[in-house]
């Protein structure tokens, strides 16, 4: 399937200069949502993973349901402040900021494998930081899945030590 079809372009979003690749019109469509839970599940399904930590907010639509199907538990990462239990932080840089994310301290064991999964990689920033917080709690990065990447951002090489999977990719 041509996922590219579902996704379109807003420019000028969130600020002058950035082009925003909205998957909105991917999620209202019933056979492109599930073409690419399916195929996530497909990848990681003999993976032996623990957990899908899925990144707020448009990584939880993916992570949920990607999951379920995969019978894994499903490890919120949250922006500061939105987690009511104790958790650990990390700052981290974004393409046009900084910011912090959170994980419980009770979200993984060590050991464990855990996928990371978010809707979009551009410089790496907000995945690496999640990685850093799954590794804190000892637990393994199996992977990192993404509906779209933006290759021309360089973010597949700050995530360079971990296996990337994306589904499309913008040059």
């Amino acid at each position: 399937m041509d996922l590219k079809q579902f996704i379109r372009d807003i420019p000028d979003f969130p600020q002058p200069g950035i082009l925003f690749r909205d998957i909105t019109p991917l999620l209202q469509t019933p056979d492109a949502f599930k073409y690419v839970v399916d195929r996530f599940s497909e990848e990681y399904r003999e993976a032996g993973l623990n957990a899908v930590v899925a990144i707020e907010s448009r990584g939880f639509l993916f992570g949920a349901p990607l999951a379920q199907n995969l019978d894994v538990s499903l490890v919120p990462v949250r922006k500061a402040g939105k987690l009511p239990a104790k958790h650990i932080s990390v700052e981290y840089s974004l393409e046009y900021g900084k910011s912090q994310l959170d994980i419980h301290e009770d979200a993984l064991k060590r050991g464990q494998k855990a996928l990371v999964v978010d809707d979009l990689l551009a410089t790496g920033g907000t995945a690496n930081a999640a990685a850093k917080l799954v590794e804190l709690l000892g637990a393994e990065v199996h992977g990192m899945a993404f509906v779209v990447e933006l290759a021309f951002l360089n973010g597949r090489e700050r995530l360079r030590e971990y296996d990337v999977l994306s589904l499309v990719t913008y040059e």
